[in-house]
């Protein structure tokens, strides 16, 4: 119980949140993303989300849609970047929430939450973060952005283990969601209802107990190094790897093409080629391992003008080096000209 609240402080300091117990534990982000999409809205709300959207939004949103709620779809740039003079236009009298990704798992376009924060809370509406990009790699002030909840995972820009993730919850929306999972808490256990407060309220069950003990030491790693230091070296990696593929005629980059307002998540459409062999031929005979396809994102696609080929996405890290990036590149030019030959 002791690790447990202190991994619970550590990710509130990450945030600068203050309520620890209001840090809620699940599975993962897609778990605490349908956590409070199911556990706030009601038939008749609306919510606004953005064109760059993963499905675990989008799928939550599409089953609510049979139980009378709706949504907009603000639609992004040709390279994912979200007009915030555009926004407004969208909000309708029942607008309930806006349901926004910090940066885009598939060209890492970083969207502005800060300015659509300003606007939730001048308008009274709830705002909700998806931060499987960015968390444990940005500075993200929970209460500068304005923020109603926070969905984070552990096994991306954290370095922890897979399975475990969470969210943040304000106090208004503590209060006002319902427990979407219920069941033994160790508290009140003279009681059959759920317990009232946090994070008993939405953590029923045995937790991930080996999943917290890891997320504690990535984010005691991610402390001694510093965001900043982690975040400037992905950066590098990621300029090396945009520059080298712009030698490439063939490698179109969704996204920004360079390292502004973006994250280390570089996606290419080999244009003339097959990406899905791209990716197989690089794995089979280079060792490098890339994500090829739609990546649970097929809007955002839609919206960079890659669907429904996909992309081959590579995804640099802070433990990758200089060195492996032109690796990458030189096995990129030896597998174009590899399929090349075949065609022929």
């Amino acid at each position: 119980d002791e690790m447990v609240f202190e991994t619970r402080e550590m990710v509130a300091a990450l945030f600068n949140f203050p309520t620890p117990e209001n840090v809620i534990f699940t599975l993962n982000i897609t778990y605490g993303l349908n956590f409070v999409l199911k556990g706030i809205l009601r038939a008749g709300d609306h919510v606004i989300v953005s064109s760059m959207e993963h499905n675990a939004v989008m799928r939550p949103l599409g089953q609510l849609e049979n139980q009378g709620i709706k949504f907009s779809r603000v639609a992004c740039d040709e390279e994912g970047h979200l007009d915030v003079n555009s926004f407004d236009q969208h909000i309708q009298p029942n607008t309930k929430m806006v349901v926004l990704t910090h940066a885009s798992n598939v060209a890492g376009t970083v969207l502005p939450i800060e300015q659509i924060g300003a606007i939730c809370e001048k308008k009274g509406i709830l705002f909700v973060i998806d931060t499987a990009q960015t968390a444990g790699l940005l500075d993200l002030d929970f209460e500068r952005v304005k923020a109603s909840a926070l969905a984070f995972t552990g096994h991306k820009g954290l370095l922890g283990p897979q399975g475990i993730g969470g969210l943040l919850l304000s106090k208004q929306v503590a209060e006002s969601m319902d427990a979407l999972v219920s069941g033994g808490t160790g508290s009140l256990s003279e009681y059959e209802e759920v317990p009232p407060y946090l994070p008993d309220k939405f953590e029923a069950g045995t937790p991930n107990l080996p999943g917290i003990y890891g997320l504690r030491h990535a984010l005691r790693y991610i402390d001694a190094i510093g965001l900043d230091a982690i975040r400037e070296k992905e950066m590098q990696l990621a300029a090396a790897l945009l520059d080298g593929l712009g030698d490439f005629k063939s490698a179109r980059i969704a996204g920004p093409k360079g390292v502004n307002d973006r994250m280390a998540v570089v996606s290419v459409d080999f244009e003339g080629y097959d990406n899905a062999q791209v990716a197989y031929y690089l794995d089979k005979h280079h060792g490098i391992r890339t994500r090829c396809g739609l990546h649970c994102a097929p809007s955002a696609h839609k919206t960079l003008g890659t669907f429904p080929q996909g992309t081959v996405r590579l995804s640099p890290g802070h433990f990758n080096t200089q060195d492996e990036i032109h690796q990458t590149l030189s096995a990129i030019r030896t597998v174009l000209r590899e399929l090349e030959n075949t065609w022929r």
